[in-house]
């Protein structure tokens, strides 16, 4: 019998195992999941549960409800990964050991790497949204909180959904608005990028969002330490900016086995062959989703398309035949816009995001780069289309794993 283990169960890993145990059968192949945790986070839903827009029953399910019955789930903290012998040594000295592996360990935040961030005022008046502990914290936080300076920060990219902060900066404007008290609170946005987002025309679009809504912009901004005592966040060049409430996404790391197993470059992440997700150093080891360090941005879409690419070429290299180089980046986000509107962005390694009609071309009924209520509802309904059909490796229909470039308007 041959054995193919997955590392993780969270969003790729999860849709890996569902994926693949209806084609690699017993008893030639045995499927392993390995995963520490009890409970499967929906991630998206940490963006919402600051404001009460999400309650922690809405984005919190157990792990054994997606994983397939005749994948063999172990509980365990992964110790190290020994790509040169094909095992894994788990934290209760049990070895396993594999054909073929397909690493799914994540990212988390670091906020560690910047001084002065992780201290008392640690959930108190500096929080992150990246994790369940940090999004809950700041719920409650912001029940009561009176009103100030308010700094949503990014410290470097990569992250996870790289559009989430600008969400959570147009939903505190929205959330604000409705309790009466936004003319309290002073908004400003703080990158690291030159602009509020990664790709130039849907800078362009979030840039006038951010001043329509009286949202200020602080950009190239490389953050140093933050004076939790004082207040304010420095920069290497010296620039400071006060705060009474800083709600930041720390750095973004590889999970800490990859680096106890020498896999990974410096921040935890393993060099990936962007185009067919196999491991450029071990043939037999693939990279789904937060884990690898591919151009592509770290968001569910993107682990749900590669997935979708990556079930093909483990068949592919089974049965010892090439691998395709199909995968092109691809990701597809709703960014919340408050108000009960969105926006939806639509792009890949090649092609940033641009006006236009998705997913039927001239039809929609979605519209690219334009604020609407119907993109609004299709990010919320995004939940349910996770839990009932991403995770179990349901394809969703008339969206594809490339990218399509019907109806965008890549002319204008």
């Amino acid at each position: 019998m041959k054995r193919l283990v997955i590392l993780g169960a969270g969003t790729a890993g999860t849709m890996m195992a569902n994926h693949l145990h209806n084609e690699l059968k017993r008893p030639d192949w045995e499927i392993t999941i390995i995963d520490e945790k009890e409970e499967h986070h929906y991630q998206p839903g940490y963006l919402f549960l600051p404001f009460d827009i999400y309650s922690p029953e809405d984005i919190i399910k157990t792990i054994d409800e997606f994983v397939p019955k005749d994948v063999h789930l172990i509980r365990s903290a992964i110790q190290k990964i020994v790509p040169e012998e094909n095992k894994v040594l788990l934290a209760n000295d049990d070895v396993l050991h594999y054909d073929v592996l397909i690493i799914a360990t994540g990212a988390k935040i670091a906020p560690e790497e910047v001084e002065g961030m992780l201290s008392n005022a640690w959930h108190h008046s500096v929080f992150d949204f990246y994790t369940f502990e940090g999004a809950l914290a700041l719920r409650n936080k912001l029940r009561s909180w009176e009103g100030g300076k308010l700094l949503v920060h990014i410290t470097e990219m990569p992250i996870k959904c790289p559009v989430a902060p600008l969400e959570f900066a147009f939903l505190a404007d929205s959330f604000f608005k409705n309790k009466g008290m936004r003319d309290k609170v002073e908004i400003t946005f703080v990158t690291p990028l030159s602009g509020a987002f990664t790709k130039p025309k849907a800078t362009e679009a979030l840039d006038h969002l951010l001043a329509e809504k009286g949202i200020k912009i602080e950009s190239d901004f490389a953050i140093e330490s933050v004076d939790s005592i004082n207040r304010k966040i420095i920069d290497y060049g010296g620039r400071e900016i006060e705060f009474d409430l800083l709600v930041t996404v720390p750095t973004n790391k590889g999970d800490a086995v990859i680096e106890r197993s020498g896999m990974g470059d410096d921040l935890n992440f393993i060099p990936t062959n962007k185009g067919s997700l196999q491991s450029l150093k071990h043939e037999n080891v693939f990279v789904i989703g937060d884990a690898s360090n591919i151009p592509a941005s770290k968001a569910g879409s993107v682990a749900h398309f590669e997935a979708e690419i990556l079930t093909e070429n483990i068949l592919r290299f089974v049965k010892g035949l090439p691998l395709k180089e199909e995968f092109d980046g691809h990701a597809n986000c709703f960014i919340e816009t408050g108000g009960g509107k969105a926006l939806l962005i639509d792009f890949n390694y090649s092609h940033e995001p641009v006006e236009g009609s998705f997913p039927f071309p001239g039809v929609g009924p979605l519209r690219l780069l334009k604020e609407s209520r119907m993109n609004h509802m299709g990010k919320l309904a995004f939940r349910w289309i996770y839990w009932n059909m991403l995770l179990k490796g349901t394809h969703i229909p008339f969206v594809s794993a490339t990218m399509s470039e019907a109806g965008k308007d890549y002319e204008h």
